[in-house]
Order: structure tokens, then sequence, then C-alpha cells
């Protein structure tokens, strides 16, 4: 990620400033901010509403929020909980300027916080939700572009945060991942087999965490070098 080099600058937009660093695309930011125990907004500089944001306390020992797909609850990343009917985002979508934050302690308290925002891109950002079919030849999930990292998390109880990528396996099937919720070692197997396409990607397996019957499960994907933006001269 080229977050402009480091150079962050203020933004007013919100009710609370903050400090934002924005990538060339206009479509990922970091952005700092200090809560205010109270229903506030935020500025995240991106050109247009984030569709995915992470958000932790930088003070506390606090989740890690994560907002996704204009639902207004929210999950945690350190856990494999169901989506919680919290007041992370004050029942509020984000803006094409801000995001809202409550009184919350995951998001708006009096203290520290840093924000990943995620607006999708064409070609370079996508993140959404699928419902899953139990079938090994699993939905397929249209992005645009083919995935080089993928993270997926259904949004009832009991699945991890799962990730893949492009480099670890190499070929389809793609079974070698990691869980963000846990220390676990990496895990593999045809249990977690699926298939990064050129412009998308499929679960080939009955497992759950990728496509149980029924289950709505939500993703966040990234090209590898969106030329779009490419940067050498």
């Amino acid at each position: 990620w080229r977050a402009n080099g480091g150079t962050t600058s203020s933004n007013d937009n919100g009710s609370i400033t903050s400090t934002v660093q924005v990538d060339p695309s206009g479509h990922f930011s970091i952005v700092t901010y200090t809560g205010e125990s109270a229903t506030r907004t935020v500025g995240h500089g991106l050109s247009a509403a984030p569709d995915y944001i992470i958000v932790k306390s930088r003070e506390n020992t606090r989740n890690w929020a994560v907002y996704y797909g204009d639902n207004t609850d929210a999950m945690q990343l350190n856990n494999g909980n169901a989506t919680d009917d919290g007041n992370y985002w004050a029942d509020t979508s984000p803006t094409s300027t801000v995001f809202t934050v409550g009184d919350s302690n995951e998001t708006g308290k009096s203290e520290d916080y840093v924000a990943y925002c995620f607006a999708n891109c064409e070609g370079y950002i996508q993140s959404g939700s699928y419902t899953g079919n139990a079938n090994a030849d699993g939905t397929f999930v249209y992005l645009g572009f083919r995935p080089a990292w993928l993270m997926v998390k259904y949004t009832g109880s009991g699945e991890s945060w799962v990730i893949v990528d492009n480099k670890r396996n190499g070929t389809n099937p793609t079974n070698k991942n990691l869980r963000a919720n846990n220390e676990y070692a990496e895990a593999s197997g045809s249990t977690y087999d699926v298939d990064l396409l050129s412009n998308g990607f499929k679960p080939r397996t009955t497992w759950e965490g990728w496509n149980g019957s029924g289950y709505t499960i939500t993703y966040l994907a990234f090209a590898e070098s969106p030329f779009k933006y490419a940067t050498a001269r």
C-alpha cells in the first residue's frame, strides 16, 4: 500500500478532526482520531464512501471493530463471534466524506483510534458478501480481478477470519490459510480448498468457514498489482 508515502494531512470534514494518509487511488486510507465518548463523525479522506472499515483503540485493550457492506452493526476481527448489534457506528452508514462512530469502547470513547478504510475500486479492492451452498462446487464470487489476498468471515458465530493468498500454494486449489483471530499455525488441506480465479474466487469445499449452507459470508479482497494505479517510471 502507498498511503501517500507516509505524508499525513488534517481532515476537518467530520465533527472530530482526523489525520489521514490516502492511497493515490483514493480508495484506501489510514485515519487516526480521538473519540469523545459520544456520537461523532470522522473524515476518512477517500473519494467514495468506504465499504469496509477496521478500527482499533491505540490506548486500551479493546476489540478490533469491523464495518462491512452497509451493515451498521459490526464484527470483531480478534474473535469468531457473530455480528454485534452494538453502538459502533451509531446505526449510520458512511458517506463519501465521513464515517460515524458511537459511544462504543471499540470506536468512540475518549481515547486514540486508528482506522483502515477501504472503498471498492475496479481492478483493485473489492468487499461484499455471498451465500454459501455447502457444495464442493461452491458459490462463484465475482471480483473483476484475480485476488492476491482474500479474507472471509461467516457473519454468524463459530468460524474464524480465514486468510488466503496467491503465494503460499501458488496454484489452485488454494488451501494454505491463516486465521486473523487466533494464534494457530497455518492450516492446509482439501477441507479449505478455494480457487483464486482470473475474475473472482470459488470455494471448492463444504467447510462452513468458506461455504456453509445458507451462510452469509463477508469478504475483503485485494488485487496484486492494479495497473490503473501503477507508479513505475
